[in-house]
Order: C-alpha cells, then structure tokens, then sequence
C-alpha cells in the first residue's frame, strides 16, 4: 500500500502514510526504510518520494505536507532579506508560499509572481503591491505557465527573484520537474538583478529533468541544516559554496542569534568572517560572510554554511 500511494502520488508524508494504513508513523518510518533498502522508493525527510536522481514532480497537496518545519524557517531567513520599498518576484512553490506570508508585513513592497497562492498570501497586505503575470493556469501547483506568462515579464526589472524548484546540485543548479513551469522560472530569473534559491535539505543533491537557474547564476542559497546522517546534502552545500554560493542555514531546533541580530524564533545564524579560500573546507559550527574588499567573480565570493556536520 506505501508503495502504491508514493507512485500515485509522486511523494507522500509519513504522516499520510501512517493514517492511511492505520499504524504508527514509528512503524511506516521502517518500513520505508526498508522499501528503500531494496531500491523501491527513497526517503526524504518527513516522507518518501519514487526512487531514482530524476523523479517526477509531485502534487502541492503532497509537498505542503513535506518538510513544513524546514520550509518555515528557510522563509523567516529569506524574509529577512527583503527591504521595505524593494520591488521583487516569486516564483511558485510551498516555500515560496511561506515566503509569501511573511512578506505581508514589508511596507512599500511590490511583489510580481506567477503563483495564486503566493498573490493569496499577500492579498490582504495593505502595503504591498502584487502583480500577477499572465499565463495559463497549471492546477497541480497553482501556476501560471505559458507564453502568456513569459511575455509578460519581458523588459521587467527588480532588485531580486526568489525561486524553489524541485532538486539542487552544484552540477546544474536548479531544476523542477514540468517543461512549463521551468521556462517561466527561467523568465523571473532574466528580470532580477540578483537570484535567491529557497531549497530544504531533502532538495538538496536530486536532479531533475529541466534546468532553470544554472548554478553560476545563483546569488543565495537558503537552505536548512542537513541531518548528521544526510553526508549526500552536507557535500552538495559545499560543492555549492566551492562555486561562489552565498549559503545561509536556517536552523529548526533551538538556537542563538548573532550578538545585535534579532531573528525569528527557531532561526539559528552563526556570523563568522573566514579568509577567503578557493576550494577550501567550511569548518563545522561557522557561517561564512563577505571578505573585505570582494570583487563580483563568483569564485571569490565567500560561502555562509552553518552546522553543515553537527557532531
């Protein structure tokens, strides 16, 4: 019965799973486990989704379902990013939609997406502007997709573009299952001066069919921290941060903000100045920040990573 759920569905959580078989999330924990062992799907944190690097995108309610934690705090670090008065875009996706909430509180914000559940969020923010593209609508993710869409970000401007998808890597960037929603993904993209990828961990290391943002484009990544076990996303953080990444960890558990730096309850940023090394390893426990005097060469751009291996 998992195994018939996850390939209906592309990935399920393991609180689904558990309701719908009638048992413990204990119990479906291990036996995903062991379905994994023998190759028939794989683990994700809180789920499980079909085996193999190129898996195909699953619904939105599956992926709002996934990883909600990690999905709140990558949106409380990517909120503060944003400032009052900015014009940005945002793309369509769960953590996007969570991104979506918290900018609800930006003053003199202009927003322009391609995503309903993103213009819901912000639909009764007094002080922010939303503009939503044109397009056909694509109801598994609640997207507008098509040349409609495409076109109707052509000459536009603003200072950033924050984007999900569905895997990472530091060989191709960004990618997502769905021809459609890539290219329009790739269309937000020409219109910022700067990229943000929001990815948890379980993204990070999964390769899918279409690329939309090449790693070299990549401004920021914000990501949660890996578990102890997951050395697939740990290495995938740091072949990132190798290529001129920006990489800032939000943190679920309980931790301390920097002195002076007020952050979102169960955020945790370590800022730690590091001399610049190409190729180098980030120590555990330490968050990269900008060197003096940097240029725009991304391979001279610092990394942040914070608690990549907890010990």
């Amino acid at each position: 019965m998992i195994l018939e759920m996850v390939r209906a569905n592309g990935a399920v959580s393991l609180r689904e799973l558990a309701r719908v078989v009638q048992t413990s999330e204990v119990t479906v924990r291990r036996d995903v486990r062991a379905l994994e062992a023998e190759g028939l799907l794989d683990r994700r944190h809180g789920g499980a989704v079909l085996p193999g690097g190129f898996t195909r995108e699953s619904g939105f309610p599956q992926k709002s379902h996934l990883a909600t934690a990690e999905k709140t705090a990558i949106a409380d670090v990517a909120a503060s990013l944003v400032e009052e008065g900015e014009a940005i875009v945002v793309g369509a996706g769960t953590t996007t939609q969570e991104l979506a909430r918290r900018l609800a509180r930006v003053p003199g914000l202009t927003v322009v997406t391609n995503s309903l559940l993103v213009a819901q969020a912000l639909a009764h923010a007094n002080r922010v502007e939303v503009v939503m593209t044109g397009g056909t609508l694509r109801g598994s993710n609640y997207a507008l997709v098509g040349s409609g869409a495409e076109q109707s970000l052509q000459g536009l401007r603003v200072s950033r573009a924050f984007l999900s998808g569905s895997g990472l890597t530091a060989e191709r960037g960004l990618s997502t299952s769905n021809m459609l929603s890539a290219s329009v993904d790739r269309a937000l993209v020409q219109a910022a001066a700067e990229v943000v990828v929001l990815a948890d961990h379980t993204k990070l290391g999964t390769d899918t069919m279409f690329q939309t943002v090449p790693t070299d484009v990549i401004t920021r990544l914000v990501t949660d921290e890996p578990p102890a076990h997951d050395e697939r996303a740990a290495s995938e953080l740091q072949a990132l941060a190798d290529q001129g990444v920006q990489i800032a960890v939000a943190g679920t558990g309980q931790g301390g903000a920097p002195a002076g730096e007020q952050l979102p309850p169960g955020v945790r940023r370590r800022d730690v100045p590091l001399p610049v090394q190409r190729g180098g390893r980030i120590p555990t426990g330490q968050y990269r920040g900008p060197a003096p005097g940097m240029g725009a060469d991304p391979m001279e751009r610092t990394a942040r990573v914070a608690d990549l291996r907890r010990r």
